[in-house]
């Protein structure tokens, strides 16, 4: 069983769509939920989240690699790249070149390692138009996690993720659903029997054309607006953003946020 687990990466790995504002930085997440279950099979568990929203991959390297291995993990989680992809242009080859020295890095350490694939956004206008750098960057990844024996969470097969109901608001961010189903499958994965069970999506909501239409304006005004602003200005909104959870810490049922 793990006692040291650092988790590294951007948004996805924070926990951004799951609010909670008891939690440190205002959300939870999938790796909170993970942690929680560890820490109540070992009383020496620690964990550590370095994750922050809005880095692109070679940030998350440059940043957060070496000051998680610091903390002399025993087992990590490592997913970046989303960002990157939704770039204008991105060299995915070179991306994962850095990503697999990095993932060299870790497992030289006797860590293990948990990586993911990118989901499929075939049911969303806005990730379907990236589908196919999102295969590419999959089956890069997959090839890594072979080569270095990492674990691999395939999201990209976990068809029940293009469901829009377990996406937050913003459309690029899983909700409190999402995390959940990301939770159970990182601990399937590990091996880990847990009681988490997979939510049930409130029912689907019929919209008219009209309807629909005033919805995905008020999403532009809200969300999509402000992030290409950011891109245009170079800004992230991760900019002032610390990390989460620094260092190792004890996380049971006395100290989870809620």
């Amino acid at each position: 069983m793990s006692k040291r687990l650092v988790a590294m990466g951007d948004s996805f790995t924070e926990g951004v769509g799951d609010d909670d504002p008891a939690a440190p930085n205002g959300v939870r997440g999938w790796a909170d939920r993970v942690a929680e279950q560890l820490a109540a099979r070992e009383p020496d568990f620690r964990y550590a989240n370095l994750a922050i929203r809005g880095k692109l991959l070679p940030q998350v390297l440059g940043e957060q690699l070496e000051p998680g291995l610091a903390l002399d993990p025993d087992l990590v989680s490592l997913y970046a790249g989303g960002n990157d992809l939704m770039r204008p242009k991105v060299d995915i080859d070179a991306l994962l070149v850095a990503y697999e020295t990095a993932v060299a890095r870790i497992r030289a350490t006797g860590a293990r390692l948990i990586l993911f694939t990118g989901v499929d956004g075939v049911e969303d206008p806005l990730f379907r138009t990236i589908r196919g750098r999102v295969a590419i960057y999959n089956e890069l990844v997959r090839g890594i996690a072979a080569r270095h024996d990492a674990l691999l969470v395939d999201l990209w097969s976990m068809r029940q993720l293009c469901d829009r109901r377990f996406w937050a608001p913003d459309r690029l961010h899983l909700n409190a659903l999402g995390h959940t189903e990301v939770a159970i499958e990182v601990l399937r994965v590990l091996g880990v029997e847990h009681p988490l069970t997979s939510p049930e999506p409130a029912p689907r909501e019929v919209l008219s054309p009209a309807a629909r239409r005033s919805q995905n304006l008020q999403w532009a005004r809200e969300h999509a607006l402000p992030w290409v602003r950011r891109r245009v200005k170079g800004e992230s909104s991760g900019d002032a953003m610390a990390p989460k959870r620094p260092t190792l810490e004890p996380f049971g049922s006395a100290s989870l946020p809620r």
